[in-house]
C-alpha cells in the first residue's frame, strides 16, 4: 500500500503530493479513515482488535549498546554545505546486518538546520515523511525546515535521515524511465487470462530489477533496520532521548523505534498512524475502504461545485461513484491523448492513480474536477497524468525518484506477501470491490506484487506497546485517505503510554495543515513536553 504525506500551510494552498507509500503496486494505494461505519465498538473495529490480540509484542532491545556496534554509535559525523542555503549534510555509517556488525556498512545521508534561536536548545528533531521511500531529506529541505513553526525550529535542530535503500542512502533502482512509464501503465483490472499473465510478468520484472540492482541490500531495509539507524543517529547527534515527528509510514518508524528504544524515546509524534499488528490483505483492505471514504467525501463536496463532471445536487454520491467507473472502464477500451511528450496516454491506471494522488489533500480537489473535467468532456488527459506523475514522482525528463523502488522494497521485506497467487485475488474481489466499488478491484489485484518478490520477508505483524516510554502522541484525521482513522485508535490503544489526538476532517495526516487546534497541541507537546489528554478532538 502506498501512503504519501502531503503539506499545505493553509488549507487553500496548494497541494504536493510528497510523503508517505504503504504497499508498492502498479496502482499506487492510499489510505483512508476507514469509514463512517467503523467506529471504535462497530464489529469491524473489534475484528481489527482480535486480530491484534493474536499478535505478539515488538520485544525490545537491551539498554547496553553491544560492544561490536560501539564504532558505529561513536562515529563522528563531517558536516558540509549542503548546497541549499542554511542546511549541513553528512553520511553516516550503519550496520548493513545488525547481526553481523562486521560484513559490511551501509552509508546513509543525514542533514540538518541548526536550531536558529532565540531560546533554550531542545536537541534535535528528527522528521520523516512516510512512505517507505519519501525522501526525508527532500521533506526536511522542502517543508519541515522551512515551514515547521518558528518557535520549533528556533529551539531544535532540524534533522532528517533517508533511510536505508531510499533517495541518497544507497537507493534501490529496479527499473529505467521508459521501462517505469510501462510498468505504471500496465492494467490492473484484468479482464482475462491474457492481461492477467501480462500484469504477472510486469510484477515479476519489476522484482526481477531490485534483485539485480542490490542484491544484498535487499535483504537489509527492514523497518526495524531503519529504526536501529535512527538510534545510531541519535547517539551521533548527543541526544539522549530521540525527539521525533513522523507522518504515514513514518509513524511505524517511529513506533518501532518505541518498541524496540522505549528507554531512550522522547517526545514522538506519529501522525498519519499505520497499524503494525495487520497482516498485508488486511492492511490493503482497510486501506481500499479508506479510499472509499475519501471518495464518498469528494463526491458530496463536488455535486455542490458548478464544475463537477461527475454529477449535479441532484446526483447521489454512490451514482458519482458509478460514473467515475464508467469513465475508468471507458479509459480501458480507449486510452485517451494527453500530449504528452514521450508519447504516453491516459489509460485506465494512470487516471486511477491520478484521482487517488488528489484524495490526499482536498485543496485538491478542485484541480481534479478540472481534470476530469478536460477527460470527460473533452478527451483531454493531460490533467490526470500530471497528478498521476506527482504521486509516482515521475521528472519531466521521464526519468523516476527511487520512491516506488524502495516502497516495494521495504514493504515486501516487513509482511509476508497480501496474496500469492492470481487465484487468490480473484477470490477476494468480492470483499474488495464491496469495501469499494471503484477503486477496489484495481487495489485487490496491486495487492500481488510482493508474491513476487526475490528476498524472503523478515518481518510479520506486531504489536508495538513500548512500555516505559513517555507519552507518544498519535494522530489520527477521520477521513484519512491515506491511513484509516482505526488504525490511530489502535496504535495509541497498544502504545502503553499512546495519547489519541483527533483530526474530524477530510486529507492526510493533520500536523501543519491549517488546524490551530492540532498545531497548539503538538508545538506544545514538542517545546514543553506536555501531552495532549487522550482523545482530545479537533476540528
Amino acid at each position: 500500500m502506498h501512503t504519501r504525506r502531503t503539506h499545505r500551510r493553509t488549507r487553500t494552498g496548494s497541494t504536493r503530493f510528497r510523503g508517505a507509500l504503504l504497499a508498492a503496486a502498479l496502482l499506487a494505494t492510499a489510505c483512508s479513515a476507514g469509514g463512517a461505519s467503523t467506529s471504535a465498538g462497530s464489529p469491524a473495529a473489534r475484528a481489527v482488535g482480535s486480530t491484534e490480540a493474536a499478535t505478539a509484542a515488538l520485544t525490545p532491545l537491551p539498554q547496553a549498546t553491544p560492544s561490536e556496534l560501539s564504532p558505529y554509535y561513536e562515529q563522528k559525523l563531517a558536516w558540509r554545505d549542503c548546497g541549499v542555503p542554511g542546511f549541513q549534510c553528512a553520511t553516516m555509517k550503519a550496520p548493513l546486518d545488525y547481526a553481523k556488525p562486521g560484513e559490511g556498512d551501509v552509508r546513509l545521508a543525514v542533514a540538518r538546520k541548526k536550531a536558529t534561536g532565540p531560546g533554550k536548545r531542545l536537541g534535535s528533531l528528527l522528521v520523516n515523511p512516510g512512505g517507505p521511500g519519501g525522501s526525508a531529506i527532500g521533506y526536511l529541505q522542502q517543508y519541515a525546515g522551512i515551514g515547521y513553526p518558528a518557535k520549533v525550529r528556533a529551539q531544535y535542530d532540524m534533522v532528517a535521515v533517508d533511510p536505508r535503500g531510499v533517495a541518497r542512502s544507497e537507493p534501490v533502482e529496479c527499473l529505467d524511465g521508459p521501462e517505469m512509464d510501462a510498468y505504471t501503465q500496465t492494467d490492473v483490472t484484468p479482464d482475462d487470462a491474457g492481461e492477467t499473465d501480462e500484469l504477472v510478468d510486469a510484477y515479476k520484472e519489476f522484482a526481477e530489477g531490485c534483485g539485480a540492482d542490490a542484491p544484498k541490500l535487499l535483504r537489509h531495509v527492514s523497518t526495524v533496520e531503519a529504526a536501529r539507524d535512527m538510534d545510531v543517529l541519535r547517539a551521533v547527534l548527543g541526544d539522549e532521548k530521540l525527539t521525533y515527528v513522523g507522518a504515514s509510514y513514518g509513524t511505524f518508524l517511529g513506533a518501532t523505534y518505541a518498541g524496540l528504544f522505549p528507554d531512550r524515546t522522547g517526545r514522538l509524534v506519529l501522525d498519519g498512524a499505520m497499524g503494525p499488528s495487520l497482516p498485508a490483505r488486511r492492511l490493503n483492505l482497510e486501506q481500499t475502504e479508506g479510499f472509499e471514504t475519501a471518495f464518498q467525501s469528494f463526491a458530496k463536496d463536488c455535486v455542490r461545485q458548478p464544475d463537477c463532471p461527475l454529477g449535479d445536487k441532484n446526483t447521489a454520491p454512490d451514482q458519482v461513484g458509478k460514473n467515475l467507473k464508467s469513465f475508468f472502464d471507458d479509459l480501458d477500451a480507449k486510452p485517451l491523448p494527453a500530449g504528452d511528450a514521450d508519447g504516453r496516454k491516459l489509460t485506465e491506471s494512470l487516471a486511477t492513480t491520478g484521482v487517488i494522488a488528489a484524495m490526499y489533500d482536498e485543496g485538491a480537489w478542485q484541480q481534479l474536477r478540472e481534470s476530469l473535467t478536460s477527460a470527460i468532456k473533452e478527451k483531454d488527459g493531460a490533467g490526470l497524468l500530471i497528478l498521476s506523475d506527482s504521486y509516482y514522482e515521475r521528472e519531466a525528463d521521464g526519468g523516476y525518484s527511487n520512491l516506488m523502488f524502495a516502497n516495494a522494497a521495504v514493504n515486501c521485506l516487513d509482511l509476508p506477501a497480501a496474496f500469492s497467487s492470481p487465484d487468490e485475488v480473484r477470490d477476494a474481489l468480492p470483499e474488495f470491490e464491496k469495501a469499494s466499488p471503484v477503486f477496489g478491484e484495481g487495489l485487490a489485484w496491486s495487492s500481488l506484487n510482493c508474491a513476487y518478490w526475490p528476498v524472503k520477508p523478515t518481518g510479520e505483524p506486531h504489536r508495538i506497546e513500548a512500555a516505559g516510554a513517555t507519552p507518544i502522541v498519535v494522530v489520527g484525521t477521520t477521513r484519512d485517505p491515506a491511513t484509516p482513522y482505526r488504525w490511530a485508535e489502535a496504535l495509541s490503544d497498544q502504545l502503553a503510554s499512546g495519547r489519541l489526538l483527533t483530526y474530524e476532517g477530510d486529507g492526510h495526516t493533520a500536523y501543519g495543515r491549517g488546524s490551530t487546534c492540532i498545531d497548539s497541541a503538538i508545538n506544545t507537546y514538542l517545546l514543553r513536553g506536555t501531552a495532549p489528554e487522550d482523545g482530545k478532538r479537533c476540528s
